[in-house]
């Protein structure tokens, strides 16, 4: 399962169970231009550094007062969940040590928004003959009644591509 998935699954079951911290929660996509991110600590990582290039990630964050914040992410080797801090220094990097088409940009959204506006065909899990590149998830594909955000992509890139104009 793609990592928007996992996100919106989280989403839901704050909404189901703590509906009262869902304001307090977010999806966040990770990506950049060239989608090309590089991020540390992951499962599908290599080397000792675990680290792995997506062409975008999604995680879930929960900021239930001021001065905490917490990272769920089901791709990191990071206890789960993970202060923000630790998350964001192991995972990420600082853009110093990166090439600058390795930079990356983030996009934070609510997880009310994301609930209502997030669809996924999984087009992105097939191959271009149509088969699976891994089973997909069981239950079917996420559809929202919103035609914003129907494209998982849209979500990311078509703020992305208003900010670098």
């Amino acid at each position: 399962m793609k990592s928007e998935e996992n996100v919106w699954k989280l989403c839901e079951q704050v909404k189901k169970t703590r509906i009262d911290e869902l304001n307090k929660c977010y999806a966040v996509f990770v990506s950049n231009e060239g989608r090309t991110v590089p991020l540390w600590r992951q499962k599908a990582g290599r080397g000792d550094d675990q680290v792995v290039i997506w062409d975008y990630h999604v995680f879930f964050m929960h900021n239930p007062s001021p001065n905490r914040c917490l990272v769920f992410d089901l791709d990191t080797t990071l206890p789960f969940p993970t202060y923000f801090h630790k998350y964001v220094t192991e995972t990420f990097r600082s853009d110093l040590a990166l090439r600058p088409e390795h930079h990356r940009f983030f996009r934070v959204i609510s997880a009310e928004t994301y609930l209502m506006e997030f669809s996924s065909d999984r087009r992105h899990m097939r191959r271009p003959d149509g088969s699976w590149i891994k089973p997909p998830p069981s239950y079917p594909p996420i559809q929202s009644n919103s035609k914003c955000f129907n494209k998982r992509k849209q979500i990311f890139y078509r703020d992305y591509q208003k900010i670098k104009k």
